[in-house]
């Protein structure tokens, strides 16, 4: 690039000393008062509100949970009943309370898969955005901590990777899509509850959850060290989650409100005693739905 003369210099440094001056020194954090009264409120018309509580559509990532996996027969998905995008009355999921039933039905889109970890939210987005909505839901991080041991955990830092790889593939099509996340919910709660059902300890040998479901009646200073090895990760998985979505104006994490909920037994697949049963779906809409309507965070 040529270098500009003198002279062009000083016609540019006149002219946006005068574009500074029409704008007022306010703009560039000047001393002098801007203009009040009347003036004032025309020259500052009301923000537009980052978040929309009611948005007109909605997809949903995540695993097993958000596709209602053993909630209505055994070892299978029951996506009518999932907790976001789900037809069920019994549920009355977050879609259904957003948009209604029938735009529910047409505006709104389950991309969830069982088993699926953090490290497969980015091609779920990807699939999401096709869609084009206006409200994302995202729970996800279960299936990282429930592993063959705890060494084979999802790390913390490969999960913020992902996490930030997830948001980043949808914000390179759709920056203004609204993003609702669930935290990762308590393992150790969940270990706690299950296993005061003797049918409950005897599915969770057929090897669900091991990392933290393992020798479920075991209380020795190994057992007790590997579930507080887990919970430590899933703590750790929900400060990820919580310090990403706050980078972004349009995301809203819950707050934790579903890793604190005090689940009982009557929130638990009796098939399997790990994922939500119709009940415990319905408590999570309750959750997601407070969050995203919430006027402010």
């Amino acid at each position: 690039m040529r270098k500009q003369s003198h002279r062009s210099r000083a016609v540019l440094a006149t002219v946006v000393a005068a574009v500074l001056g029409v704008a007022g020194c306010d703009a560039v954090g000047g001393n002098s008062a801007g203009p009040s009264g009347t003036k004032a409120q025309k020259a500052k018309p009301s923000p537009t509100p980052t978040w929309d509580v009611s948005p007109s559509s909605i997809a949903a990532v995540g695993d097993s949970i958000t596709r209602g996996f053993d909630a209505c027969t055994v070892l299978s998905d029951c996506p009518e009943v999932s907790w976001a995008t789900g037809s069920s009355a019994g549920v009355d999921s977050l879609a259904v309370r957003l948009l209604g039933k029938s735009q529910a039905a047409a505006r709104s889109w389950n991309y969830a898969v069982t088993g699926a970890r953090m490290a497969d939210l980015p091609g779920q987005m990807a699939q999401a955005a096709t869609r084009r909505p206006q409200l994302v839901t995202v729970m996800a991080g279960a299936n990282d901590a429930c592993r063959a041991s705890t060494s084979a955990m999802t790390s913390v830092a490969s999960f913020r990777a992902d996490f930030e790889d997830a948001l980043s593939t949808l914000r390179e099509s759709l920056p203004k899509t609204q993003v609702y996340v669930a935290s990762v919910p308590n393992l150790k709660r969940l270990w706690s509850q299950g296993r005061t059902n003797p049918l409950g300890k005897q599915v969770w040998k057929l090897g669900i959850c091991p990392s933290m479901l393992g020798d479920a009646d075991a209380l020795d200073s190994a057992a007790t060290l590997r579930r507080d090895t887990v919970q430590k990760r899933v703590e750790a998985y929900n400060k990820v989650l919580k310090e990403v979505c706050g980078k972004d104006r349009r995301c809203r994490f819950d707050g934790g409100a579903v890793y604190e909920y005090r689940f009982g037994t009557d929130q638990l697949s009796h098939w399997d005693w790990f994922h939500p049963s119709v009940n415990g779906q319905a408590r999570l809409a309750e959750i997601a739905y407070r969050a995203v309507t919430a006027k402010k965070t």
